[in-house]
């Protein structure tokens, strides 16, 4: 089976192989590997890491990612993260018995992930000179 994922691997993502072995990300090989379900884990401690992440949800079953999502600019964390399993009851098992449990302090709450519907945003382009607000109209009483 390594055998044919490596052929197909070849054709498609040529540059992430080498000629002694398959240096694949794991997210490329979840679909050979069965059904892999998303948890979103939110209300996460700042002092949580990764690795953290990663053992706690083990206990569960077999953690194919832990992805703790931090700032851009200061790279520190943003209090949520994403826990992605092999197998939908493992995830399931997971989010039943993590939900409202405590870790590293704080309480955790487990969902499963939504996809991203939003690829735009940024930082909106200015396109000239900002419009002065309109004015209010004032009503001259002509009989005085």
């Amino acid at each position: 089976m390594a055998a044919a994922i490596r052929r197909i691997a070849s054709k498609s993502f040529a540059k992430f192989t080498s000629s002694s072995s398959l240096l694949l990300p794991s997210a490329i090989l979840i679909p050979y590997r069965s059904i892999a379900t998303k948890l979103f884990v939110g209300g996460l401690s700042f002092c949580t890491t990764e690795d953290g992440l990663t053992e706690t949800f083990s206990q569960y079953g077999q953690v194919v990612e832990a992805k703790i999502i931090t700032d851009r600019v200061s790279n520190k964390s943003k209090g949520f993260g994403f826990v992605t399993f092999a197998c939908e009851d493992e995830a399931e098992k997971a989010l039943t018995d993590m939900d409202g449990k405590n870790l590293n302090g704080r309480v955790v709450f487990v969902d499963y992930a939504k996809p991203k519907t939003d690829f735009g945003g940024g930082i909106p382009i200015a396109r000239g000179p900002p419009e002065e607000p309109p004015q209010p109209k004032v009503l001259i009483d002509e009989e005085l």
